[in-house]
């Protein structure tokens, strides 16, 4: 199981309905039931505007990417999904890294929405799932942002496994701040009290996945024709923002545009976002 315990489960859930409840929008939540696990979708925005979807990263949850892009359902209506075996509301069921397994899951979800010319919007792990669904079936997508995604590059494994696993593992054993301290500075640009408690007790009291992360073979990114912008971190020691945009451009030929977020860790700044979040609204403008 994900979760360790139904006291950390319940500790976790308490934090995602406190996140959702700051974020002061008016949402719908729903279950959409697939063949791979009960999958929990936020909903802001009107249903008449385009759709889009949200997808947020390893040890993340709806309310937290819903935060970062708050803008986005004046112009759509955002569906933010809560990823399967990650600290949220959908089922603890953990899919192959290495099948098409989390974009069969993903577009399972949009056909079982009704959505149709769907914009998709992925950080980190939803980069990977994003890709994943446009391997296994586009034909429902219409445009594609990925922001420091999995799945391109990976990053040097011994400066990960000294500046991240072993401070993590640490934690992990000890509970000690100053070991998640560590990773956090490693991997956000700039974190809040609510990021550093969401992510203490996430990885005391669930179990997270360190198995090695895959990298899409040439001739798979080659048939991908939606269109697809990419935002990558400079900083970033997991997934390197220069190493990810020259393979990005070798290996996608419906790439739109790469945008190189300079000094940005994994996680980008607030002002970051924004200005991805910006670009997204535009986008959507010049296709109305």
């Amino acid at each position: 199981m994900f979760f360790k315990s139904k006291e950390g489960k319940s500790k976790i859930l308490s934090l995602y309905n406190q996140k959702l409840k700051e974020l002061q929008v008016n949402y719908s939540e729903k279950l959409v039931e697939t063949k791979f696990g009960t999958t929990n979708v936020i909903q802001v925005g009107y249903t008449d505007l385009p759709p889009l979807i949200l997808i947020h990263g390893t040890g993340g949850c709806a309310p937290q990417i819903l935060d970062s892009f708050s803008s986005l359902a004046s112009k759509y209506c955002v569906y933010a999904i809560d990823v399967l075996a990650q600290p949220n509301k959908s089922a603890e069921n953990r899919l192959d890294m290495k099948s098409l397994d989390y974009g069969k899951w993903l577009m399972e979800v949009v056909i079982k929405l009704k959505l149709k010319k769907v914009t998709l919007v992925g950080f980190s792990f939803g980069g990977f799932i994003s890709l994943k669904a446009l391997e296994f079936n586009e034909t429902p997508v219409k445009q594609v942002f990925l922001i420091a995604p999995v799945y391109i590059v990976n990053g040097n494994p011994l400066v990960g496994l000294y500046k991240m696993f072993l401070p993590l593992k640490k934690f992990i054993k000890t509970n000690n701040q100053k070991y998640i301290q560590k990773v956090m500075k490693v991997l956000f640009s700039e974190y809040d009290d609510f990021a550093l408690e969401f992510m203490s007790t996430t990885f005391q009291h669930c179990n997270m996945d360190f198995s090695p992360l895959p990298v899409i073979a040439k001739n798979s990114a080659q048939k991908i024709k939606s269109p697809i912008i990419i935002f990558a971190c400079e900083k970033d020691i997991m997934f390197p923002g220069k190493k990810m945009i020259k393979r990005a451009k070798q290996l996608f030929p419906s790439l739109e545009e790469v945008i190189l977020l300079e000094e940005s860790k994994h996680v980008p700044t607030n002002k970051n976002f924004k200005i991805i979040e910006k670009l997204i609204l535009n986008k959507n403008q010049k296709n109305e």
